[in-house]
């Protein structure tokens, strides 16, 4: 169009011209000329502004998105944002630690295994000693008040590859696979026949079994031991440090058995329900993702945006990108563009166009403005992370930039006829 404005200019020019040289036509003055000029300008403009479809626009048009949505069925789902549609969506029960691992419970007692390390007391009688032949027991006459021995702290022991450990006059014995108390009852089992009311006392100083890994940009990776009493994944985060991050941008990444599910710290620390018991060897990461979205078209702010809380609705989204303008949008025309499950499609009513390994169906949700209504929907409607919200350009628009074109280009002509007429 630029390029037809020009050369009409140029046409213009060369009239006015030859008209100077020529002695059978009027000459015009320098206002006729730039009056003529500017006339021609604007006739041609006000021609393309009728049938000339090249002038520059950030996107498609309301009309246009809808003639889209019917021509091409097959590539994406198109539904109005309505009463059905915002239901739907609040029916949908968000993913989690529970629906992931429902069929886990709280854990077994933690069991001893290969390479944890023991501490083991063995306390005594004061009526017998060990200090009989054959390590058998023999009475002693205590002191007066005196009922027990100071007790015999054997070394920590490790247990080794084989499963077993070593206690003085016990001899080996297999703890792998024993709890804390099986494995005292069993000491004390083999200690009967050397002590005199023999009492054990085992601990577990460090465990490299029944543990946790939890691993986070700000606390690198630790092992937390599991508790004989459950621990649970806050428990578990709290032991290792804990997140340095906002809530509602921290994620935390459950991987057990091979799978692996995330939700958000916020709503894990709101959720009871989703702070599920943890089993041994779970990993556990803390990842700072803040949620965002993008906004495009006709808004004062066109950019990528984050939630800045838990969760933000439609209209908080658009307060986000400075609202629409007045001057370019279409109130009428507000999109959100996103992938949803396959069950989510057709909750809301429509058919389902899977696309890709994923199994996601790409959806337009269409929202009018101009209906007040409109509002108490779009204040209903959840944003999710990486959506793509756009604002259409009304039809004015297109005039508005064509008028601005033709200021652009016919000011310098006016300018000169001004000079000129001040000259004259």
């Amino acid at each position: 169009m630029i390029q037809v404005l020009y050369h009409t200019s140029q046409k213009t020019k060369r009239h006015m011209s030859s008209s100077s040289y020529c002695g059978s036509r009027p000459s015009l003055t320098g206002r006729g000329r730039s009056r003529s000029i500017f006339h021609g300008i604007v006739g041609t403009g006000l021609a393309c502004l009728a049938g000339c479809s090249t002038l520059p626009k950030a996107g498609p048009t309301t009309s246009q998105i809808i003639d889209q949505a019917q021509a091409e069925k097959k590539n994406f789902d198109f539904l109005e944002i309505d009463r059905r549609v915002v239901d739907a969506l609040g029916r949908q029960p968000a993913s989690g630690f529970k629906a992931s691992f429902e069929q886990y419970g709280r854990p077994a007692e933690p069991t001893i295994g290969v390479g944890d390390s023991l501490s083991i007391s063995i306390w005594q009688s004061g009526v017998a000693s060990l200090s009989g032949s054959q390590g058998t027991a023999v009475a002693t006459t205590p002191a007066e008040n005196d009922t027990t021995r100071p007790p015999i702290a054997v070394p920590d022991q490790v247990v080794s590859s084989d499963g077993s450990i070593v206690v003085p006059y016990a001899g080996r014995i297999r703890a792998t696979g024993q709890t804390i108390a099986g494995l005292e009852s069993t000491i004390t089992r083999r200690l009967a026949d050397r002590l005199v009311e023999p009492q054990v006392i085992v601990s577990l100083t460090k465990s490299v079994t029944d543990t946790v890994t939890v691993s986070g940009e700000a606390i690198g990776t630790v092992r937390v031991p599991l508790s004989a009493r459950g621990d649970r994944v806050l428990d578990v985060i709290a032991a290792a440090g804990g997140s340095k991050t906002p809530t509602y941008e921290t994620f935390v990444r459950l991987s057990r058995n091979g799978v692996t599910s995330t939700m958000s710290l916020s709503r894990l620390t709101s959720d009871p329900s989703q702070n599920i018991y943890v089993w041994p060897n779970d990993t556990i990461n803390l990842l700072h993702a803040p949620e965002t979205f993008v906004v495009m078209g006709a808004t004062t702010n066109n950019n990528q945006l984050s939630f800045g809380a838990d969760d933000i609705n439609l209209v908080q989204a658009l307060a986000k990108a400075g609202g629409l303008m007045d001057t370019r949008a279409d109130p009428r025309g507000v999109f959100l563009l996103r992938f949803e499950p396959t069950r989510v499609v057709e909750a809301e009513g429509a058919t389902p166009l899977p696309m890709g390994a994923s199994g996601l169906t790409p959806v337009v949700y269409h929202l009018d403005l101009e209906k007040i209504g409109g509002y108490f929907l779009a204040a209903q409607f959840p944003i999710h992370n990486n959506d793509v919200l756009y604002v259409a350009n009304s039809r004015s628009d297109s005039a508005q930039k064509l008028f601005t074109l033709i200021g652009t280009l016919s000011g310098p002509v006016v300018s000169g006829a001004v000079i000129s007429r001040g000259v004259q």
